[in-house]
C-alpha cells in the first residue's frame, strides 16, 4: 500500500482522531499472516499530516473485516478514545451478509465465548462458562439463495464476537472461513464490515459520526437482499446519518 493509497483511506481527520476505511485481508497490526507481513501499521507515517509520531491503533478489527478503524492522533488523544471504548461509550453497527434466514427480524445474543483451544490462537467458541458476550441484531434485507443483510452491533467487544455468534445461530457470515463454511483458499472474501462508529469525543459538540463506505466484494450480495446504492457526503464532525441499533431499541418510536 502506498502513502497515496492510505491518505485515499482516510474517511474522518481531526485534531485528535482519524478515522480510516480499513480494507479487507490487511491485518492492523505487524506480525506474520498474509501480504509479507505487511500491516496497516507499516503505513500510518503518511498519516502524521504535520504531527511528530505516527498516529496509532485506538481499538482493532479482525484481518479480514473492513471497514471503520478508529486512530489516535498522540498519547493523550490515545488514552482518551481506550476509556470511551473500554467504557463502552462507543457505538459501532456492522454490516453482515449471512448464509441463512433468521426467523425473526431483530433480536439479541447472550452467548458467552472462550477460547477454543491455546494451540489455536485467537479462534474462540461459546462457551458458558466463558466471558460475557452481547450483540443485538436487526434484518435490512433478505435476498435469493437464502442469504440475508443483517445490522450487527456488539455490545462487548470479545475476539470474533459477532463470527461466532451469528455462526452459533445457524446462519454463519459468507466468507468466514474458520465458523462458516467457506474454504481456506479460494473462497469469498469475508462479508462484514465495521459499516459505521459513533465517537462521543467532544463534551460540547454532539457526538462524530463516521459511515464506511460498502466495500466491492460486499455489493453483489447486498444488492441481492435489496441494498441500494447510496451517494453519501461524510462531513467531518458530523452527527451519525445511520441511527445505531442501540439507539431504535432505546426510543422505539423513533
Amino acid at each position: 500500500m502506498t502513502s497515496e493509497e492510505m491518505v485515499s483511506r482516510l474517511l474522518y481527520r481531526d485534531g485528535l482522531m482519524l478515522v480510516i476505511d480499513k480494507p479487507a485481508g490487511f491485518a492492523v497490526h505487524r506480525g506474520p499472516g498474509r501480504n509479507g507481513g505487511q500491516s496497516l501499521e507499516d503505513h500510518f507515517d503518511a498519516l502524521r499530516f504535520g504531527l511528530p509520531r505516527a498516529p496509532a491503533l485506538a481499538h482493532r478489527l479482525d484481518r479480514d473485516t473492513s471497514g471503520c478503524l478508529v486512530l489516535g492522533r498522540h498519547r493523550k488523544a490515545l488514552a482518551q478514545l481506550g476509556k470511551l471504548f473500554k467504557n463502552g461509550a462507543i457505538d459501532k453497527t456492522y454490516w453482515a451478509v449471512v448464509e441463512a434466514t433468521p426467523d425473526a427480524d431483530e433480536g439479541v445474543i447472550e452467548l458467552p465465548l472462550g477460547r477454543l483451544d491455546v494451540s489455536r490462537g485467537w479462534w474462540m467458541k461459546h462457551d458458558p462458562n466463558g466471558q460475557p458476550a452481547v450483540t443485538r441484531w436487526k434484518v435490512l434485507g433478505r435476498g435469493t439463495g437464502k442469504l440475508t443483510w443483517l445490522a450487527l452491533e456488539p455490545l462487548t467487544g470479545r475476539t470474533h464476537q459477532l463470527r461466532v455468534h451469528c455462526a452459533e445461530m445457524g446462519w454463519p457470515i459468507l466468507g468466514d472461513a474458520i465458523y462458516g463454511t467457506a474454504p481456506r483458499d479460494g473462497g469469498p472474501i469475508l462479508h462484514l464490515q465495521a459499516r459505521e462508529i459513533v465517537v462521543p469525543l467532544y463534551k460540547n459538540r454532539a457526538p462524530i459520526g463516521v459511515i464506511a463506505p460498502v466495500p466491492g466484494h460486499m455489493r453483489e450480495r447486498l444488492t441481492l437482499c435489496g441494498w441500494q446504492d447510496e451517494a453519501r457526503t461524510l462531513t467531518e464532525g458530523a452527527p451519525s446519518q445511520v441511527p445505531s441499533l442501540r439507539a431504535e431499541q432505546s426510543n422505539p418510536a423513533a
